[in-house]
């Protein structure tokens, strides 16, 4: 018997001053079985740093065909396709032609080190790729942050992200700087 699909809510209220952008998102995610918080949360993360009112998660883990978050306009075009972690070049090569522009977003491990020093130069070459990571010892704070049912305040100013995940168990306040490793 396959194993299903655990639904997590997330109500998220983003004040966006570097992009001016106020919004609210009741979203609802679909964590995949193989997938972990970490990974969910770097999820909710790069919907937060690209909120708008079309961005969506797709299948993701469930579907090869798709990225992890997409922006698609109203004539059903691609404009943004969002990967986490270190896609391989055929996704890579995949997202920059089906989309205006392509996002990857990853925590700063000893993995994701690896892959940029495989891939960095390969990388450059695409005009309409950007690469972003987050510190590595985010990922644990993320994670314990993770309940079934999640309030998110989020202010983002001058590049950093300030969260605060409230849940029935515990509360949670995280700083993040994500960086930008190619744009």
């Amino acid at each position: 018997m396959a194993l299903k699909a655990t639904i997590f809510k997330a109500d998220l209220s983003i004040t966006d001053m570097d992009r001016n952008y106020y919004n609210d998102h009741n979203l609802t995610i679909a964590r995949h079985p193989s997938e972990n918080d970490e990974r969910m949360m770097l999820r909710i993360i790069a919907f937060i740093a690209n909120a708008h009112e079309r961005l969506q998660f797709t299948k993701g883990l469930s579907d090869d065909d798709v990225p992890d978050l997409w922006l698609k306009s109203y004539s059903d075009d691609i404009e943004l396709w969002i990967e986490l972690g270190q896609p391989s070049d055929q996704r890579i090569k995949k997202g920059c032609n089906q989309s205006q522009h392509m996002m990857v977003y990853a925590y700063a491990d000893n993995s994701f080190d690896v892959w940029w020093k495989k891939e960095a130069n390969k990388l450059q070459t695409r005009k309409n790729l950007s690469v972003f990571t987050l510190p590595e010892h985010l990922a644990a704070s993320l994670a314990g942050a993770v309940q079934r049912s999640m309030q998110i305040q989020v202010t983002i100013q001058d590049g950093q992200m300030w969260l605060t995940i409230e849940g029935p168990e515990t509360t949670e306040s995280v700083e993040i700087s994500i960086e930008k490793r190619l744009q």
